[in-house]
């Protein structure tokens, strides 16, 4: 997990710069779109809405999942724009972990004063 822990803080370093300059109150693909361009100039790799597949009793069906961003295959990456989170909101990120064999992933709701008010680390214990 040492990996995907460096990747954490690199992630929340890129998200605080983006929310520094935006602030609160833009649509989620706003930040998306910011948030992707600042892990490019710091060299991060990531993949953007990546289609996330649900095997269902041994089946791969496409149901229409996208994985808001995947940075360096380790880490997913779920975008907000609301006013708090729910609990809906952990569950869905599990889930895609557990569906993507991921161990981290890391909530982000922009639509906050502060950021560090809006970021949750979710683990999946696989």
């Amino acid at each position: 997990m040492k990996e995907e822990d460096r990747l954490s803080k690199e992630i929340i370093g890129a998200a605080i710069e983006v929310h520094r300059h935006l602030g609160a109150g833009l649509l989620e693909s706003a930040y998306e779109e910011c948030l992707c361009k600042e892990l490019e100039i710091r060299d991060i790799g990531f993949e953007r809405q990546k289609p996330l597949a649900v095997v269902y009793k041994g089946i791969t069906l496409d149901c229409g999942y996208k994985l808001d961003v995947i940075v360096e295959g380790k880490v997913i990456l779920e975008l907000k724009s609301v006013n708090k989170f729910e609990p809906i909101h952990d569950a869905q990120l599990l889930t895609y972990l557990k569906l993507a064999g991921l161990k981290l992933g890391i909530l982000i709701n922009f639509n906050v004063s502060i950021l560090k008010d809006g970021i949750k680390r979710i683990v999946n214990n696989l």
